[in-house]
């Protein structure tokens, strides 16, 4: 064990713990998912080998898009395994490296969450500037859900000067992000919905929103037609069901639609019910479009310098909803999906 190595026994030794916890998928879940198909579970912290790094996860993100991981189902992204640590974005410090590339004492973001301490190749950790942004920015608005918003906007369903935009979901970590890109772009009224008035005052008084829909309070129909009354341009939909049929409804002449999730149907156990609004795609000759970041990396460095400008000089304002502890991450993940959460949500380890 080379000298960096020794890093790993000071982890044993000293104020931080003897053992690695982190958090199995045990059940698949049917429906909702619930606290019994998570296991926390005790194991060794893991030495690194040959190029890799042990890092210790300060952070981690939980996302709708996990739910679908949790199905045996074929997807984009390989199922998670039963009976095996779950994944998903993180960000922590490097203790002990055997990476010629990432020294100890960085701070970086990689995919192995779900655990206090994660071994992976030093190629798969991206080392971050933390010098004028702090690490949790990078599992929001400098990250994946930031730069989904981004694309969501700037080129699924690119917003114009002068667009009407419609968010779902707005008061989320995505479509909190994607109005305020929109107005950045030159969006002349931005329109979220949100669940409760509370969401709906943080949309306008914090994230700049022109006007907030409460889907909990009647028809999304009725509310979007006072809310833009000639219509609208543009739909980000995080949500689908209710809100992707009035967004149909109220787009105007070639008005597009980024089609980014629909948690609505997430935890659904029979086929969900598509709009009944279609044939107006034809009429107005209107785009809706999906997106998956996936295919997007390669564009996210320049991302990452744009909202970097965005974030440290106010164009772009966060939230976040946090729990603490390893042992509450199954806790944030269900409250995110019930939409407990405004903006990010969090697990500090």
């Amino acid at each position: 064990m080379n000298a960096k190595n020794n890093n790993i026994d000071k982890i044993d030794s000293t104020d931080n713990p003897p053992v690695n916890r982190e958090i199995h998928l045990v059940s698949r879940p049917v429906g909702e998912p619930e606290p019994a198909n998570f296991a926390l579970v005790e194991t060794g912290i893991p030495e690194p080998g040959v190029g890799q790094i042990l890092v210790r996860n300060n952070w981690m993100s939980v996302d709708p898009y996990m739910r679908g991981r949790m199905n045996d189902n074929a997807s984009y992204i390989v199922p998670f395994a039963l009976g095996a640590v779950l994944e998903g974005h993180a960000v922590g410090e490097v203790v002990a490296s055997r990476s010629a590339d990432v020294a100890v004492g960085a701070t970086v973001s990689h995919f192995a969450g779900w655990r206090e301490y994660a071994v992976i190749d030093g190629v798969e950790a991206t080392v971050l500037d933390v010098s004028t942004t702090r690490p949790q920015d990078h599992l929001g608005a400098l990250g994946q859900v930031g730069f989904t918003a981004y694309l969501a906007v700037a080129e699924t369903a690119p917003v114009r000067p002068g667009d009407v935009v419609f968010v779902s979901g707005a008061a989320g970590a995505v479509g909190s992000l994607a109005g305020q890109i929109a107005r950045n772009l030159g969006a002349s009224r931005v329109i979220g919905s949100a669940g409760g008035p509370e969401k709906g005052r943080i949309l306008t008084d914090v994230f700049g929103f022109d006007a907030a829909i409460d889907h909990r309070a009647g028809s999304i129909a009725e509310q979007l037609a006072e809310a833009a009354p000639e219509g609208i341009d543009v739909y980000v939909d995080n949500v689908g069901g209710e809100h992707l049929e009035a967004a149909i409804g109220a787009l105007r002449m070639h008005g597009r639609a980024a089609i980014v999730g629909m948690i609505s149907g997430y935890n659904a156990t029979e086929p969900v019910p598509g709009p009944s609004n279609l044939y107006d795609l034809v009429l107005r000759q209107l785009t809706l479009k999906g997106l998956l970041v996936v295919d997007h990396y390669d564009k996210f460095p320049a991302y990452l310098t744009r909202a970097t400008k965005w974030l440290t000089e106010g164009g772009l304002r966060t939230r976040e909803t946090i729990v603490h502890g390893i042992d509450r991450a199954p806790e944030a993940f269900l409250g995110m999906l019930r939409g407990a959460n405004t903006g990010k949500m969090l697990v500090r380890l």
